[in-house]
């Protein structure tokens, strides 16, 4: 059986193209391996979100022909959509295909390679033939036609686009079926979900996953504020719905949000996020940060600071604001200096570690629902890595085989930004 190694950078949707590549590697007649075991063909689903983004997979790429020498080396994702003959240059390199060829990605892959290969029925051990995990994503809408001034994901994701409600719960029916116990709901931008399908919102898929899947666990991966009214929000009383928002800030300061093209005010965001924490305190929300935006003043930048100060968010990722050829801001002047860009980020990051850590402690004393993902290794052997339902990491020291469990677990205490606990069965 030939095999493959997949592995993705990015967000969460890219994750579930990942999952939905593997599934076809495996339909085909491959085994999924992990990345440290040789393999026949590397794919790597590459992010372009920012230039570091770039770098990474250029880096991972040349790394992977030197692991895998023999191996047919494939790059997709959104860099390979933004800047195919880039990708192509790299001699390393024998595929490029972008996101609006990945469906045809495992063809081409075969195809090249010439294989008398045996194709399978997926079954219902296919969640152990794939790449271990307990969670699934689901991608159910892709495309953004909300243009900021800074984003290149429009151009690499095209247009708005749902996946009907029908084919969604058929989808999360058949995780179930195969073993997982979460689903997380993904897409470029979820706040549009339904827009072309009569009588349908985020609120109302919600509402049909939740009446006709019977799934422990159901993740909403990423939130703009201005969707999250009181239907959506009260949605969340249901226990199956984890508690965890990730709602991407990126500033603070109005006249920035303005010029990002964002559609919402500081203040909108900043209450909103009130409205989730008064429905349930122990909510986790995280955000996203973008610092150094062309014409980011001291004034401006400290409107942000004092934001996330005031909000207290549990989990914070900073980046430094990056040009994106083909998008407005990318001919924006006034830029940040890259010193200036650092030194805010390393402000922020600062912070954002303070008040993770402030969140975790918050959290010793109480039972929650863990979700056992692996067993740790060498001397930690013993030790299970699981997610809280809202979102954070959990280790236990337990022999029994806890792996793809959802277990009740006491919080006792926290050490480098982890949590460790005790079992409860």
């Amino acid at each position: 059986m030939p095999t493959v190694i997949i592995e993705t950078h990015g967000c969460k949707l890219n994750q579930a193209d990942s999952q939905a590549l593997a599934r076809r590697f495996v339909q085909s007649g491959y085994q999924v391996v992990d990345s440290n075991q040789p393999a026949d063909v590397y794919v790597l689903d590459t992010c372009t979100v920012t230039q570091l983004a770039d770098r990474k997979a250029r880096r991972t790429l040349r790394a992977a022909r030197r692991c895998n020498p023999k191996a047919l080396i494939v790059a997709t994702g959104c860099y390979a959509q933004r800047d195919h003959a880039a990708l192509e240059a790299i001699p390393e390199i024998d595929l490029v295909l972008g996101n609006t060829d990945k469906s045809k990605l495992v063809n081409e892959v075969v195809s090249l390679r010439q294989e008398e290969i045996s194709p399978c029925t997926v079954g219902e051990e296919v969640a152990d033939r794939m790449v271990h995990r307990a969670r699934a994503m689901v991608k159910i809408q892709e495309g953004c036609n909300q243009i900021c001034t800074y984003c290149i994901v429009p151009k690499v994701r095209g247009r708005e686009r749902s996946i009907p409600a029908e084919t969604l719960v058929a989808q999360i029916l058949a995780l179930e079926n195969e073993g997982f116990k979460e689903v997380v709901l993904t897409g470029t931008q979820l706040i549009s979900y339904g827009f072309d399908i009569r009588g349908y919102s985020l609120a109302r898929l919600l509402e049909t996953v939740l009446t006709k899947t019977t799934i422990p666990r159901i993740r909403v991966s990423s939130l703009q504020p201005q969707v999250l009214d009181k239907e959506l929000l009260e949605l969340w009383q249901d226990t199956r719905l984890c508690p965890h928002f990730h709602m991407p800030l990126q500033s603070g300061s109005d006249t920035v949000l303005h010029r990002m093209g964002r559609r919402y005010s500081a203040e909108f965001f900043a209450n909103t996020i009130e409205r989730i924490r008064a429905q349930n305190p122990s909510t986790s929300v995280t955000t996203d940060v973008l610092t150094g935006f062309p014409g980011e003043s001291d004034d401006e930048f400290q409107e942000t600071y004092l934001l996330c100060q005031n909000i207290r968010f549990s989990g914070m990722h900073v980046f430094p604001y990056s040009v994106r050829p083909g998008t407005s801001a990318a001919h924006f002047n006034d830029k940040v200096d890259p010193i200036t860009k650092g030194q805010r980020g390393k402000l922020l990051a600062e912070l954002a570690g303070k008040h993770a850590n402030d969140f975790l402690e918050s959290l010793l004393g109480q039972t929650r629902s863990v979700l056992w993902e692996r067993e740790a290794t060498g001397r930690w052997k013993g030790y299970w890595s699981g997610l809280t339902d809202n979102y954070v990491r959990v280790y236990a020291e337990d022999q029994r085989p806890l792996r793809n469990t959802i277990t009740e677990t006491k919080l006792l205490r926290q050490h480098d930004g982890f949590l460790y606990g005790s079992v409860i069965r």
